[in-house]
């Protein structure tokens, strides 16, 4: 492995023609970006490039056999101008964990992290300040060698790019349970942060839009009658004042989001139960009244509050709580990550 950083500057920011106080979520990019070639079976020397599209062969392995992952992180800066990460040894790790399942090669800690480090600080001026607002930060690998054969290729891209962005989620979340399509399967790459499993996602969303839902809620692939994910995201559920969320495992992703609310839960001595639950619960729960809340976590919204669900062509409202755990959950997770709060757990790391 080459651990120099080659660094080729822009000739001319575009950052003045960006609106800080209307961001997208996910749509400018910012000025550079950081690409790594694995060539001959070794990772090359790390360029810090001006963000421009990538050249590939038609016959690159990443358009037929899909040797896609990536990761999702956002930087921050405090009140002091300071760059902040969150948790991004877990993103590193997480990332070579889905690289082995789909047979690519694992990015060294030292090429992530320092490459991050480094693009982070000639594109600084990029990291909205604005409140909700953070740079999203893109990781990703594919596979860039050729061959039509069904085989691993023999060389690979590593990217990160960054995007300043806004809110990820407004307003109110409308899902829909899923009684037919799994998201992932025992044995499968559900616990991968693989592109394909987000591309089979979208019909089965794009059926639930259709009737008036904005997300769907995943159910356990062989007999639907356990929760799984939320969309793209973990989910919690809160009966009383416990909540609930599943365990991880093939099917669902080890979501960094959702083992840090773990921890900030117990920490306030909110009731939290990892395990199995069913939609019957649910529906039991809602009836009752018991169902107090229903949320998403995932790094993009870190917190979604659900609004209402449906199921078997009958909608279930969630009740409006002045203090509710999300509000509470996110302010103390967003205050760590912005510098607001103390960080007892170490996640915080200054860039």
């Amino acid at each position: 492995m080459k651990s120099n950083i080659e660094i080729q500057r822009i000739e001319k920011s575009k950052i003045d023609a960006v609106d800080f106080d209307n961001l997208p979520f996910g749509s400018v990019y910012s000025d550079h970006m950081l690409e790594c070639d694995f060539i001959n079976g070794e990772w090359q020397t790390p360029v810090i490039k001006p963000y421009a599209p990538i050249s590939l062969d038609p016959a690159a392995k990443i358009f037929h056999y899909g040797q896609s992952i990536f990761e999702g992180m956002k930087a921050y800066k405090d009140n002091a101008g300071n760059t902040l990460l969150f948790r991004p040894i877990d993103n590193c790790k997480r990332l070579n964990k889905s690289a082995e399942r789909l047979v690519i090669p694992q990015i060294p800690e030292a090429v992530f992290m320092e490459g991050l480090k480094r693009l982070l600080e000639i594109d600084s001026k990029w990291i909205p300040t604005n409140e909700g607002s953070s740079l999203y930060i893109r990781p990703f690998i594919f596979a860039t060698g050729i061959g039509l054969h069904a085989s691993p290729a023999d060389d690979y891209k590593f990217v990160i790019c960054t995007a300043p962005s806004g809110a990820y989620f407004a307003g109110k979340v409308k899902v829909l349970i899923e009684e037919k399509y799994a998201r992932a399967a025992n044995g499968g790459v559900g616990f991968a942060k693989a592109g394909g499993n987000y591309a089979a996602q979208f019909y089965p969303t794009q059926l639930a839009i259709e009737k008036g839902y904005n997300q769907i809620i995943w159910t356990d692939d062989n007999s639907h009658e356990y929760i799984e994910e939320a969309g793209a995201m973990n989910i919690f559920i809160r009966i009383n004042d416990t909540l609930i969320t599943s365990p991880t495992s093939d099917r669902i992703l080890d979501g960094i989001t959702r083992k840090s609310i773990i921890q900030i839960a117990k920490d306030m001595d909110i009731d939290i139960e990892v395990r199995k639950i069913s939609v019957s619960e649910v529906i039991a729960a809602a009836q009752s009244g018991s169902l107090k809340e229903m949320f998403g976590t995932g790094t993009a919204a870190v917190i979604s509050p659900i609004a209402a669900f449906g199921y078997k062509n009958t909608d279930y409202d969630l009740p409006t709580i002045a203090t509710s755990f999300a509000t509470t959950l996110k302010k103390a997770i967003t205050d760590i990550q912005t510098n607001k709060a103390e960080d007892p757990y170490g996640w915080r790391v200054l860039i």
